[in-house]
């Protein structure tokens, strides 16, 4: 009984220490932020120190107005000077530190420093910050009433078709549930739906959900999305309410092969009709050979040409070689105006007083 009585005073006292341990964890696994100063002037700089974040991580820091850590960025980061803003990767601990540039953000004061996860698992932290000559206004009254939270993780209904293919813009519709937990009814909603490419800041369009949620109750919102023509690669789509991110989904868009598919055939048939039609022209304008002197120097074949030397006597033709193989006349020559042939059908000799007799000296 002693032991038993031993071992559960033992037991009791290690609950506390067990306790305070898990704390310590859950408090380090949570993303901090600490500034170096607490207030500077413009063009001056503060170092920003980290810790409980992803290894690895990207993150985005900037100075926003109208913002305190309990509220959050209320204006999203249309509040905050994204231009002077400054990215970060943590270290294998998940702590980082780097300087800032002090500037004056579009909205006026209360400023945090806020510090966000680029790509994966969204996470962000928040530091009270001042901005010395900055506005100072009081924060705008929180709603009371309906607040809407997500229920399940969002979806992109739908699917390309085949003028998405030809660069048509591609769309898709984002679903979700959303409950309302406050205490009055949300009536016709206004979400903003923010389409982002890459690692580059999301662009927010307002989209109005037709319909009322009442205290305790769910609802599936089904808003439209649509990128812009021939988009492709990695984008990300984001819904915020209130000024909170609600959620994010990735969405990978191929690559309109049916464009390039196009502008290769445009690029081969267009040369081809141009050198066809040149070609048809060129074949009409060209000069075309008469058709009388086409005759009249027409080629001669082998067999209709008949060599005539006036000093060799042709060997006499018979009846059967004239029948054997026939040789027809030249066309500027018949048989009865051949200068060449005399009465008894040879060939006449040259005349002794004839112009082109030659005198030849000889024995007689």
């Amino acid at each position: 009984m002693r032991a038993a009585a031993l071992g559960l005073v033992l037991a009791l006292a290690m609950v506390p220490a067990v306790l305070g341990s898990a704390g310590s964890v859950s408090a380090a696994g949570k993303p901090v932020v600490t500034l170096s100063r607490s207030e500077a002037g413009t063009g001056g700089s503060i170092t920003v120190t980290g810790g409980g974040w992803r290894p690895g991580t990207l993150l985005m820091m900037l100075i926003c107005g109208q913002s305190v850590p309990s509220r959050g960025v209320i204006g999203g980061t249309n509040s905050c000077a994204n231009a002077d803003g400054r990215a970060v990767t943590t270290d294998a601990k998940g702590g980082f530190s780097r300087k800032l540039p002090v500037t004056e953000p579009p909205r006026p004061c209360p400023c945090v420093v806020h510090v966000a996860t680029v790509t994966g698992e969204k996470a962000e932290a928040d530091a009270v910050f001042m901005v010395a000559g900055h506005a100072v206004e009081p924060l705008p009254n929180e709603e009371s009433g309906g607040r809407i939270s997500m229920l399940t993780d969002p979806r992109l209904d739908g699917s390309s078709g085949l003028l998405t293919w030809f660069g048509s813009p591609p769309s898709r519709t984002l679903v979700l549930t959303v409950g309302n937990v406050g205490t009055s009814p949300v009536k016709d909603p206004v979400f903003q739906v923010g389409t982002a490419h890459g690692v580059f800041a999301p662009q927010w369009e307002e989209q109005q959900w037709r319909g009322s949620i009442a205290p305790g109750r769910k609802a599936q919102i089904r808003l439209p999305v649509e990128l812009s023509a021939g988009a492709h690669g990695d984008y990300t789509i984001s819904l915020k309410y209130g000024g909170k991110v609600l959620a994010e989904q990735p969405w990978g868009v191929g690559r309109p092969w049916g464009v390039t598919v196009f502008w290769i055939l445009l690029c081969v048939v267009v040369p081809a009709a141009v050198f066809r039609v040149g070609m048809a022209v060129v074949d009409r304008v060209r000069p075309r050979r008469s058709t009388g002197r086409a005759g009249r120097h027409r080629g001669l074949r082998p067999g209709e040409l008949t060599l005539r030397l006036p000093w060799i006597h042709p060997a006499p033709r018979t009846p059967a070689d004239d029948s054997a193989s026939p040789v027809p006349a030249l066309p500027w020559f018949t048989p009865e105006t051949d200068p060449g042939t005399g009465t008894n059908g040879q060939l006449s000799a040259p005349h002794e007083n004839g112009p082109t007799t030659q005198t030849r000296k000889g024995h007689t």
